[in-house]
């Protein structure tokens, strides 16, 4: 084995270890919120609108990534971000009002989205170096580590521990932990003539196909993230404990799919693997809405959690190949799949307003169908360069 083979093996659970890191965050945010809409006197209603911001500020933050990238080599962009990332866990828990909070929550998402880019960049990097997909892997780190900070956050919440102290602590530990790691992923530069991608673009045209896949699996992952609970309580009658169990199930499946789905991706190519992931996605979705039972309806969302495991990662690996920017392009994608995670619960609440959870989630299924019908644009293709 080479020193060059041994360096790229070392980036590769290097890398891993940062998606951890990243989605050990969103984990200790999310188990939190009761808390900081508390503490800022948010109505529901109020908590929905700075809910949004997240998004908006990793929309109009993500294309920074690829200028930070290129002027300060992979390493150090991600170490900065990274710690960014880490450190704005701590803001929105001091937030006291509504205007403060939506301000505190756009930096927490534009630092998530800029980090996101600079690391699914260099996992694309590293899977090509090693010939062989990693990203499924990758995002199932970020899946295991979003289940550990949720796991932490719940035991705080129980022990009465204030979100303030909580996120302090998890933001030092995250912090410390990011710079270490990152100290042992690739530092790849730019070629000399490369010109630097500009400070704001919008997502490039070889992104719009890929991107629009990504919102199909985005939009299915969040509406049963968000609404698999409520569906059994509303639906079908189940009780709290039950109902918590199909969100649980759904989070755990997709994580296990994406720790496996490489094996995958490898032995039959990204576009069979998406395919299928279509079909499995459809039928878990088919499940949900004929289930005449919750043991039926948890199985259905477990299916669409197995089905939509592997599209984003592979969404944002054929975006890193489809264009000579690979940040620039993987913050395209990116900022189409936050849109979709974005609109999707409110769009699945106002069909149910108008007609029922049921329906809803019939959109739901027409579009994990359109994975099978559209995994063509994912084809693997030679990486563009200038």
């Amino acid at each position: 084995m080479t020193d060059d083979t041994r360096l790229v093996r070392r980036s590769r659970y290097a890398v891993a270890a940062v998606f951890c890191v990243h989605g050990s965050v969103t984990g200790s945010f999310a188990t939190r919120v009761p808390w900081i809409q508390e503490h800022a006197g948010a109505s529901p209603g109020q908590l929905g609108l700075a809910l949004a911001f997240p998004a908006l500020g990793a929309a109009l933050m993500m294309p920074l990534a690829a200028r930070v990238t290129h002027r300060f080599g992979t390493r150090t962009a991600l170490r900065g971000l990274l710690a960014l990332w880490t450190l704005a866990l701590f803001l929105p828990s001091l937030a006291p009002n509504l205007p403060t909070l939506c301000a505190a929550l756009f930096v927490y998402g534009g630092t998530s989205g800029m980090a996101d880019v600079a690391m699914n960049a260099l996992g694309v990097e590293i899977e090509h170096r090693l010939n062989k997909s990693i990203m499924s892997g990758l995002h199932g780190m970020w899946s295991a580590g979003a289940l550990l900070g949720a796991a932490i956050g719940t035991v705080a919440a129980h022990a009465g521990l204030s979100a303030q102290l909580h996120h302090a602590v998890m933001a030092v530990v995250l912090t410390v932990v990011g710079a270490v790691v990152c100290q042992f992923v690739l530092d790849v530069h730019p070629e000399e003539d490369e010109e630097p991608p500009a400070r704001f673009t919008l997502p490039p045209k070889s992104a719009l196909l890929i991107g629009a896949v990504g919102f199909c699996a985005v939009f299915a992952e969040g509406a049963s993230l968000d609404w698999s609970a409520v569906y059994l309580r509303d639906i079908l009658d189940s009780s709290a404990a039950v109902a918590a169990g199909a969100t649980t199930g759904f989070a755990l499946t997709m994580t296990i799919a994406r720790l496996s789905g490489d094996a995958l991706v490898d032995r039959f190519g990204a576009v069979r693997t998406v395919r299928w992931s279509g079909v499995i996605a459809t039928a878990g979705g088919v499940l949900v809405v004929v289930a005449p039972s919750a043991i039926v309806a948890m199985a259905g969302f477990a299916l669409i959690g197995i089905g939509i495991a592997v599209v984003v990662p592979l969404a944002f690996a054929a975006a890193a190949r489809s264009g000579t920017n690979a940040s620039q392009a993987i913050a395209g994608v990116a900022t189409i799949t936050y849109a979709s995670g974005l609109v999707a619960p409110s769009i699945i609440g106002g069909i149910a307003q108008a007609s029922n959870l049921t329906v809803s989630f019939m959109v739901v299924t027409a579009l994990a169908s359109a994975l099978a019908v559209f995994a063509p644009v994912l084809r693997t293709r030679p990486r563009v360069r200038t």
